[in-house]
């Protein structure tokens, strides 16, 4: 088993496409129209299943906002450097909602930025060779 994808409901399916190409580096890899059951979906990523997870984010005609609940978390990419990587968001013009830094009681640099939708993102610092924990 492995995991494909995760799904995001939004507000704006253009503004969350610019977020995750133009900020955050990701492609779009396909993208559905579905006016019969009045919905579009855009799958964005690094690369493609079956080798990477892919993010679709699903728009709803005529939905422009959702409450987030709380059991929803966050998203994470890894990163080279998370320093970099916040100053590259706030550059662009998204939101760090907490710097690069080491993450309580250990050693690992981690950040956050959120999206459009208020989704939050964490950045994680690892070198290439680092195995993930």
């Amino acid at each position: 088993m492995r995991i494909l994808h995760t799904m995001l409901r939004v507000g704006d399916l253009q503004r969350s496409i610019d977020f995750y190409t133009k900020i955050l580096g990701m492609k779009v890899l396909r993208q559905t129209e579905n006016p019969e059951y009045k919905y579009t979906l855009a799958f964005l990523g690094y690369g493609s299943n079956p080798d990477h997870a892919e993010l679709e984010l699903t728009y709803n005609y005529g939905e422009h906002s959702y409450e987030m609940g709380t059991a929803y978390g966050h998203i994470a990419i890894s990163v080279d450097d998370a320093y970099k990587a916040c100053a590259d968001v706030k550059k662009s013009g998204g939101n760090v909602t907490r710097e690069a830094g080491p993450v309580k009681g250990g050693s690992t640099v981690i950040a956050f930025v959120t999206d459009p939708d208020g989704y939050k993102i964490e950045f994680i610092e690892r070198k290439d060779d680092e195995q993930p924990h």
